[in-house]
């Protein structure tokens, strides 16, 4: 299959070689998820085969378009298992993240009351580590603890950072995803973690978007660090799309430079100068293009002081995306 040859640089300070676009399968590994018009993105055939030919479609496209980091979970249904079969089909060497500390609990429904559980305990690391193996037939370039908080306690459990350490020390790039109002405070947390006077965490996956930034100076210090720095939900799950009606800041610079609003939004985060990789959590072929154009697009000064006021305050931000339903 033909595709370009997309620029690369290092995720962080060290390998692996990544490109600034990549994709999340959050969308794509299970018939319900979040994002604003799930369910009709997957249409009624939501069977395991339907679903793994559509993230197909996607990764091919993605492929083609140049995308060369690939990140997925325990937690998104049948995510890896897509992934290590196209990966093993294509014959591809492209950049994987993986994370581990949720399971995935709906049954392969979308109306089901828990659609996933978090422990971070040792027993669930020891679990999924090799669950994510056999089901990508290959390591994780990247593997982080899954939403990681200060509440769950896992930056303190010795067990947890001696393994992580182990694996740091294999060569997988080990670190944490974040999630909720205190993003900031879990990064700066993590930045701190010692392991034999060795901090084995150097990868943050973070939310960051127009309504959500407030995890900015933390991923900057991480970026200062040599830690490399993926950002997750840039288009807010489908709020910063034309699925959402744009707030009239957003709108006027759409139209200033002739770009959709998950486009703009995305060349928001890419022009972070810390953002290493920025994901698109495209549902359709369509929805990943129009995402991909975020990397043709230039803003100038002016736009992003325009659009850095659609930012919320944290908890409204969280409170409104914990109301979003799974379809």
């Amino acid at each position: 299959m033909s595709a370009v040859s997309p620029p690369t640089h290092l995720l962080g300070a060290a390998p692996p070689a990544v490109t600034r676009l990549g994709l999340g399968l959050a969308a794509l590994g299970r018939p319900g998820y979040i994002n604003l018009g799930h369910g009709d993105d997957v249409g009624t055939d939501k069977d395991v085969d339907a679903m793994r030919r559509r993230a197909w479609e996607v990764l091919d496209a993605a492929w083609g378009a140049g995308v060369r980091y690939l990140d997925a979970a325990r937690s998104y249904g049948e995510a890896e298992d897509f992934l290590g079969g196209w990966l093993r089909e294509r014959g591809h060497g492209a950049a994987v993240g993986s994370k581990w500390g949720y399971t995935y609990t709906a049954g392969w429904h979308t109306d089901a009351e828990q659609h996933e559980v978090k422990d971070h305990s040792p027993a669930t690391l020891k679990r999924q580590w090799p669950e994510t193996l056999a089901a990508l037939g290959r390591r994780p370039d990247v593997y982080l603890i899954h939403s990681a908080t200060l509440e769950t306690g896992v930056l303190e459990d010795g067990r947890v950072l001696a393994r992580l350490a182990a694996l740091a020390g294999e060569g997988v790039r080990v670190g944490l995803s974040t999630s909720g109002p205190a993003q900031a405070d879990t990064l700066w947390r993590a930045l701190e973690v010692q392991v034999d006077g060795v901090n084995p965490l150097s990868v943050v996956q973070a939310t960051w978007n127009l309504l959500e930034p407030s995890a900015e100076g933390a991923l900057g210090e991480a970026h200062a660090a040599g830690w490399g720095v993926v950002v997750k939900e840039g288009v807010a799950n489908g709020r910063l799309t034309s699925r959402s009606y744009p707030p009239p800041a957003l709108a006027g610079i759409c139209a200033d430079v002739g770009a959709t609003p998950d486009a703009v939004a995305l060349a928001a985060v890419l022009a972070q100068p810390w953002a290493d990789v920025v994901l698109s959590g495209a549902t359709t072929t369509g929805q990943l293009h129009s995402n991909l154009r975020a990397g043709t697009l230039h803003l100038t000064p002016e736009h992003l002081d325009t659009l850095r006021g659609l930012a919320q305050a944290p908890g409204v931000y969280w409170r409104e995306r914990s109301a979003l339903p799974w379809t």
